[in-house]
């Protein structure tokens, strides 16, 4: 399916010319610059839009001159030259030829996420390296951390500016999708993860010409919120969204931090759009990260949120910690896992440490509605040092974690190297200009001084330097690396537990709903799920320190995984510490 027309930004059109526009409702006048230099006048539309069509085709670098002063980039540029301050570059999207055409994707409930981070493995052509072996691992679907182009070479990708221009450091656009047309070879869907709730730091030149893209009354930890109660800049990132999906063929797309965008009507609007483009028995996803809770909106086209709710208490009885917002969740912390293994999400109305009202009941949403993760890139990389779990938890314990991971019925998520258990750390990076690398790096180690390991300044000057290339290279994941025999048996377990719930867990997924969760002991919980074959999935987890009464009729139910649970501990009716056992009904 071709993507239609888009207002925003250069479109190759069928007579191989190039239409431009831009949106500059506080410019003068706007010149097209090009590469070759010739410039041509764009002509008011009207509603602050300029227009111009121009013989240049696909591969045409081009600027705006905004009143004959400022060159600017094309904010929609499909792709751009080295930097966000550079030339922009016309694409024909039509001119890929893909290879499989009959791709639709896959549907929801067999997904198995793995998210990456696509400079650490060496762009879109160091990822495509990988896809066989995340394939044989048994993961469905690889998460892309954002693309839009960034300041430098070095970034998480939250700093982007350009929305539509893959970063150029990673490879071209044809790269990136040569690397969803392998993918999709392999079984494999793309998600990208996109950023609507802010722009970064440096090189964002729309308000020099279109300030009414933000509005001053709402402010955000980013800045200005921007104004989503104007259709040009809802159709701004609806084109963006669409773009992913129909030129790159992108299977779903995570919404970054939904919380901070005002205008939920946009969200739901987004949605629609996106489902309304789609071929007939195509597969695309979408997933919100949203601090707010709203379960309204998984039933508004939205198909699952990140559960940051379930993470929180599984680390706090993994690890004992409770500075930050593990507070939030270290006051009965049971109740808390028991809740969310049961209903979604822990709050739901209650209020939260800072005394405000969060979230929604959930009750009422199926299991798949909720994205579960014990690592990812927030709750490694936002940590002063990036340590993982395997750095922090007990090793039994997170073995038993990890079983309820990747056979309950939430969708799992993987973070790179977790399967093997890797100890690089993921550290905050950037490449920004001196003086904001200056403020970055203060900010960044200030954040820390509320914590009780970092409240001397000493110690926060071992925090690394976002900036500095080493931290970047420090993060590197080392995929090619030899494993050692104990990363091998964790590979090994995660394959182990994957092919369970592709053969055990996936085929009866559709129509699961709660059966309920029992609490066993501090710690220590017993949770049920009736699943669409009417067969009862059990998950008995204890992450205390002390055994639990266990009582089952065992001799009518298989074992589908089992770690520090015997058959001794099945006679005596203990469920051991630091222990999970996942069970499965043999139906009548």
């Amino acid at each position: 399916m071709s993507a239609p027309t888009q207002r925003h930004g250069a479109q190759v059109m069928a007579d191989g010319t190039t239409r431009f526009a831009l949106w500059a409702p506080d410019a003068r006048s706007v010149t097209l610059l090009l590469w070759s230099g010739d410039t041509l006048a764009m002509q008011p539309v009207g509603d602050g839009w300029y227009e111009a069509t121009h013989a240049c085709g696909n591969g045409m670098d081009y600027r705006f001159v905004i009143n004959g002063e400022v060159q600017v980039p094309d904010p929609a540029a499909r792709a751009q030259v080295d930097e966000p301050w550079g030339w922009s570059r016309v694409v024909n999207h039509s001119s890929y030829e893909w290879k499989t055409t009959g791709w639709s994707g896959r549907p929801w409930h067999e997904t198995v996420i793995y998210e990456l981070h696509v400079g650490l493995l060496g762009g879109f052509e160091g990822v495509r390296n990988q896809l066989a072996a995340l394939a044989e691992l048994g993961v469905t679907a690889i998460e892309l951390m954002p693309l839009a182009e960034f300041p430098g070479a070095r970034n998480w990708g939250y700093d982007g500016v350009l929305p539509f221009a893959p970063e150029a450091s990673y490879g071209t656009p044809e790269q990136l999708k040569a690397l969803v047309d392998t993918a999709h070879e392999f079984g494999l869907m793309v998600f990208v993860d996109v950023v609507y709730n802010h722009f970064g730091p440096e090189g964002n030149y729309l308000n020099q010409y279109a300030k009414r893209f933000f509005r001053e009354d709402i402010q955000t930890p980013w800045g200005s919120a921007i104004d989503f109660r104007r259709q040009e800049v809802r159709d701004f990132f609806c084109e963006n969204a669409l773009m992913w999906v129909l030129d790159y063929r992108i299977d779903g797309l995570r919404f970054d931090a939904v919380h901070a965008i005002s205008e939920r009507d946009f969200l739901v609007e987004l949605a629609m759009r996106v489902r309304a483009a789609l071929a007939p028995g195509r597969h695309v996803h979408l997933m919100l990260e949203n601090e707010a809770n709203e379960a309204e909106l998984l039933q508004q086209g939205f198909d699952a949120q990140w559960n940051d709710d379930g993470h929180n208490v599984l680390h706090h009885l993994l690890t004992g910690e409770q500075q930050g917002y593990y507070a939030g969740f270290a006051d009965g912390p049971t109740v808390k896992l028991a809740r969310f293994l049961g209903e979604g999400f822990i709050y739901q109305g209650e209020q939260d440490r800072q005394g405000r009202q969060r979230g929604t009941p959930s009750a009422h949403l199926p299991p798949t509605s909720f994205i579960l993760f014990l690592q990812n890139h927030d709750q490694v990389g936002n940590r002063a040092l990036g340590e993982r779990l395997t750095q922090l938890a007990d090793s039994d314990a997170l073995t038993a974690a990890t079983g309820l991971l990747l056979l309950a019925p939430m969708v799992p998520l993987l973070f790179m190297g977790e399967e093997w258990g890797s100890q690089v750390p993921f550290l905050y990076f950037t490449e920004h200009s001196p003086e904001l690398a200056r403020l970055v790096c203060e900010g960044r180690r200030n954040e820390f001084a509320a914590f009780d390991h970092f409240r001397d300044a000493q110690l926060r000057e071992q925090i690394p330097d976002p900036n500095a290339s080493s931290t970047f290279t420090a993060s590197l994941p080392g995929f090619a690396t030899p494993r050692s025999p104990e990363q091998q048996a964790r590979q090994g377990l995660y394959r182990q537990l994957l092919r369970i719930r592709t053969t055990e867990i996936v085929p009866r997924l559709h129509g699961a709903y709660s059966a309920g969760v029992t609490i066993l002991a501090e710690g220590a919980v017993s949770a049920f799920w009736r699943l669409g074959d009417e067969r009862l999935l059990r998950i008995d987890l204890n992450l205390g320190g002390a055994p639990a009464e266990l009582k089952a009729p065992w001799e009518q139910v298989r074992i589908l995984y089992n770690h520090r649970v015997d058959e001794a501990s099945l006679a005596q009716g203990a469920l051991p510490p630091r222990s999970v056992l996942v069970t499965l009904d043999k139906g009548v």
